[in-house]
């Protein structure tokens, strides 16, 4: 019932958003913002995936010491919430799982660069790179489930006794609930509003060349009606999110390459705006419940965490936040030749790379801390990106090296 409740304060809120038209503030939201929070979701990737590694050497990288019990045993097996784990010590598993991780995110990142490869012609090299995910997961799909069946590498579990569509059964909630689940509605509702929005702006950023109009407010009322239909029945809630929205953009794309100085540079010139292909993709993806739990079950969970390192590398390219920070590093004679490097000085591009780095690491202290009431104002701290970068930032670089520096794609 508090899922459900907290889940329809956020559709409400979200609903609220798109009718008000609040979605106009986004003209605030810089690339600065933008690149901030997609450089921060491939870090929370790669935590994640760390941390999944770091679990799995916790748990069974061990030789069965004095102080590892049955107790220990039997309580380390139930730490991972919604895996199926044996428990005891089993140094081969950590050990299998971080190499099917390696595998997946070096296979779909050799595949994914075949594009810049001189085989085949640019559309093959483009449609065989659109395919590096769905190989990487097959290829290590086959070594998990097949080589290495033998080894239990832990699988989702899935309650086939419950219904998929399930109303919620609801309860008159106190006072206190009721106040707890429209508060942390409402923050789900910012946390919603900033992603989905930040991901559309950065669809719809004129260097995607995108011909048709814009819909924030429509997204957003769609996107709380969703909600307090997945709200009643308990199912996960859904929004717009980065990586991969972008990443479909430049699926869609044709893509010129330059090079100047021995760099190479990529212009989307034009997109397929088409709405087949988002239609198709989720449809096959509602299409993937009948597949649960057999043979979604075959892919081993190294293999997804393996996926998220995959998304998170491979949308690093496309931040200029990256590439400053890359710079950093870079010997100054050999900086590529990109606008703002021949426009702002060398110690500008460095301290606004800067002040950027200290509104991620923010970001990284809310989320990665142990404070469960810190995490609440991740959402939070995200909306006031907006205000520090139009009102803070402007006060310690000139307007002219900002427009170079944080305008347009």
């Amino acid at each position: 019932t508090f899922y459900a409740m907290t889940g329809l304060s956020n559709a409400f809120f979200l609903v609220m958003y798109g009718i008000a038209g609040v979605s106009k503030i986004m003209v605030y939201c810089s690339r600065s913002t933008e690149e901030i929070v997609g450089l921060f979701i491939s870090i929370a990737f790669i935590v994640d995936s760390v941390g999944y590694i770091s679990n799995e050497f916790d748990l069974y990288y061990c030789f069965g010491g004095p102080n590892w019990t049955n107790d220990t045993m039997d309580a380390a097996a139930e730490t991972l919430a919604g895996v199926v784990l044996v428990p005891g010590c089993n140094p081969t598993k950590p050990l299998l799982a971080l190499l099917l991780v390696l595998i997946t995110v070096y296979v779909g990142v050799v595949i994914f660069n075949f594009k810049y490869s001189p085989y085949l012609n640019a559309v093959k090299r483009v449609l065989v790179a659109d395919y590096a995910l769905v190989v990487a997961a097959a290829v290590g799909t086959v070594l998990g489930s097949y080589f290495f069946r033998e080894i239990n590498l832990g699988k989702f579990y899935v309650n086939e006794e419950r219904p998929l569509f399930q109303l919620i059964t609801f309860i008159v909630p106190t006072v206190g609930a009721l106040f707890s689940a429209i508060t942390l509605g409402f923050i789900m509702s910012l946390l919603f509003f900033m992603e989905g929005n930040i991901s559309a702006s950065i669809v719809n950023n004129p260097s995607n060349k995108l011909k048709k109009g814009t819909a924030y407010h429509h997204d957003m009322m769609v996107t709380g009606v969703i909600n307090a239909i997945m709200s009643v029945f308990g199912l996960p809630f859904v929004h717009g999110s980065l990586p991969h929205s972008p990443l479909h953009v430049r699926a869609l794309a044709d893509i010129e390459e330059h090079i100047e100085n021995g760099n190479l540079s990529e212009k989307i010139v034009y997109v397929r705006e088409t709405r087949l292909t988002t239609l198709i993709s989720h449809v096959m993806i509602g299409a993937s419940l009948l597949m649960i739990p057999y043979p979604l079950n075959l892919i081993p969970i190294p293999v997804l965490y393996g996926l998220f390192v995959f998304l998170a590398l491979t949308s690093l390219g496309d931040l200029q936040l990256w590439e400053r920070l890359v710079l950093i590093f870079t010997e100054q004679s050999l900086y590529p030749p990109i606008h703002y490097v021949r426009k702002v000085p060398q110690k500008i591009i460095h301290f606004f790379t800067f002040l950027q780095i200290l509104q991620l690491i923010g970001l990284c202290i809310i989320t990665f801390g142990k404070s469960v009431y810190l995490k609440m104002l991740f959402p939070v701290f995200i909306t006031f990106l907006i205000p520090i970068r139009e009102k803070i930032i402007p006060c310690l670089i000139s307007e002219r090296h900002l427009l170079s520096l944080d305008g347009n794609h």
